[in-house]
């Protein structure tokens, strides 16, 4: 009997302790839901503010950006891209239609007759818009005006030093190229260049036909030059191709008939070059002032150090200063700043880029020279600026202080080369030109 009421004892602790367990069970639980319902009801009221506090505008300006995306994707979506590898003979053409991934390629020949029976074939098996491409190259803009002129084709040069390289590729064909301006145009990777109308392209074949002539008589004079020199002949009566230099070559006598043969047509070589510069000088001179060069000629020439043909070459090879937004553009354009490799907290500068059109760099360089000597405005110079904008001249008259002070700075207070500080003397004359060429009204004439 004993035994028997203490297993029921034993039970009862058993049962008391299990229900006990249970209880403590049931508490936490409900402690647990009651935390999870006030933790969901701060983030409802915080969602809540969050909500009020945002403008009322954020959500119509996520959906407005949304709906622009997907118009631009449906847009471009209908637009057939073509890329073409212009030669002098023949060119290899890759057409990617819309929602194609495998260009339709096939070539022709560089003719007009096959050029516009490129473009009402584009222009009838496309479904939508047609955009094309080509390098930039010796072939120039004529494939371009003559698209543009047969058809309603969007036709672009491109530059080829911006075109992305793939550092593994070790095949170079025509197809492949053609093909690869196609993709890279459809994904908008490529720089286009701002092609001249003929005119301009005409007046800039001008100017740089001065330069090879220009180039042509430094070395006819180096070759009548050395012949002097190997003979033991060297003038010290004052500066080569003067007034006095050039009695001097006519009175020279040779042992050798050879000689005299030799010594003659370098002289009459010299003499052609510096007919042709005089005859090209006098139609610079005539294209400077007829339209649309005359203004921006004239008011380049109110700066100390350019007159009619540097002024004519800067206005024929830039042809349009409103492409350049600011002064840095129109620097970087000329390959005047310096080149940067920079990464982390280390910053690498070195020489300049000498990137982009390099006869204006050379002109400018040259300019620039005239700024190491005392500001002044002398009898040539005002002569220039007689009946030019008043701005203009203001211009000019800010350059003029500062770039000399400029000079000085570098080459006296930091010792540095004159070379790199004429240079920099150049990188920012290019900016005061900016300042006077930009598409702006200037004032009333002085």
């Amino acid at each position: 009997m004993i035994g028997m009421e203490d297993e029921m004892a034993n039970a009862k602790v058993k049962k008391g302790s299990s229900i006990a367990a249970q209880g403590t069970k049931t508490a936490s639980r409900k402690k647990t839901a009651t935390k999870r319902a006030k933790t969901a009801s701060r983030k409802e009221t915080g969602s809540r503010k969050r909500t009020a506090t945002k403008p009322a505008g954020a959500n119509v300006a996520k959906a407005t950006s949304g709906r622009q995306i997907v118009r631009a994707v449906k847009e471009s979506a209908n637009v057939t891209y073509v890329g073409m590898d212009v030669h002098k003979k023949a060119i290899n053409v890759a057409v990617l239609f819309p929602g194609t991934t495998r260009p339709a390629e096939w070539s022709l020949a560089n003719e007009p007759k096959a050029l516009k029976r490129l473009a009402r074939r584009l222009e009838r098996e496309a479904p939508g818009e047609v955009r094309c491409c080509y390098e930039a190259g010796p072939c120039g803009y004529a494939v371009q005006r003559q698209i543009h002129t047969d058809s309603s084709i969007t036709c672009e040069v491109v530059a080829p030093s911006l075109i992305p390289m793939k550092p593994g590729e070790r095949i170079k064909t025509d197809r492949r190229d053609a093909k690869k301006l196609a993709e890279l145009l459809r994904m908008g990777m490529l720089t286009e260049v701002q092609a001249p109308t003929s005119q301009d392209e005409s007046v800039r074949d001008l100017c740089r036909c001065r330069e090879d002539a220009k180039e042509d008589l430094m070395r006819a004079r180096h070759r009548l030059a050395k012949l002097l020199l190997r003979r033991g002949l060297v003038f010290n009566g004052g500066k080569n191709w003067s007034g006095k230099h050039k009695q001097w070559l006519k009175s020279l006598e040779f042992e050798h008939a050879a000689d005299r043969v030799v010594f003659d047509d370098y002289c009459q070589a010299i003499e052609l070059v510096e007919e042709r510069l005089r005859r090209l000088d006098h139609e610079m001179a005539a294209a400077a002032t007829k339209e649309p060069y005359a203004r921006p000629v004239a008011w380049l020439r109110c700066f100390r150090g350019i007159d009619t043909i540097t002024a004519l070459t800067i206005v024929a090879e830039l042809h349009d200063f409103s492409r350049f937004d600011s002064p840095r553009a129109l620097m970087s354009y000329l390959g005047l700043v310096p080149r940067e490799h920079s990464s982390g907290d280390r910053t690498r500068r070195g020489s300049i880029t000498k990137t982009g059109n390099g006869h204006v760099r050379r002109i400018l360089v040259e300019a620039a020279w005239h700024y190491r000597h005392k500001p002044a405005v002398g009898v040539g110079l005002r002569a220039r600026r007689k009946g030019q904008p008043i701005s203009v001249i203001a211009i000019a008259d800010r350059a003029q202080l500062r770039l000399h002070k400029r000079y000085w700075r570098l080459t006296e207070g930091r010792g540095m080369l004159k070379t790199k500080a004429v240079t920099a003397i150049a990188r920012e004359l290019a900016g005061f030109i900016w300042a006077a060429l930009y598409p702006v009204a200037p004032a009333t004439a002085a």
